[in-house]
Order: structure tokens, then sequence, then C-alpha cells
């Protein structure tokens, strides 16, 4: 959930009760070191990261077309 850029850091902490600096750690560690810098300036300062600066229309925890049905 973390690596898709529009789940809100809220949604990953409703679902696992991990806080986003929890998150961010685990990133750390378990992506490469260049993985981890993208990841970071993907996900900094981005309004879909974060519930409160989402658009109230938005009420799904995450993409629609993230979990394909095959």
């Amino acid at each position: 959930m973390a690596w898709e850029d529009r789940t809100p850091f809220d949604a990953i902490e409703k679902s696992f009760g991990i806080s986003e600096s929890q998150v961010i750690e685990l990133m750390r560690h378990k992506l490469k070191r260049s993985s981890f810098k993208l990841w970071r300036e993907r996900v900094s300062g981005r309004a879909t990261k974060h519930v409160a600066l989402r658009s109230k229309l938005v009420e799904r925890a995450y993409c629609p077309t993230q979990y394909k049905n095959k």
C-alpha cells in the first residue's frame, strides 16, 4: 500500500496500525537506497498521501485499479 502513491498514510495506519513515520522507516529498510529515494521524492508533499489534504469526494483507501480482478 505504501508503494502505491495514491494510498494515504492514514489508510495504512487504519489497516495495519503503522504510523507514517513507521512506514517511512520500513520502506527505508526494505527498499534499495535508490528506490527509497525515488519513493520519498514521489510521496513527499503529495496531497493524496494525507486524508486531510484529499478531496472530500474521495472515500476509498486505495486506487480502484490497484487490485485488478483476474
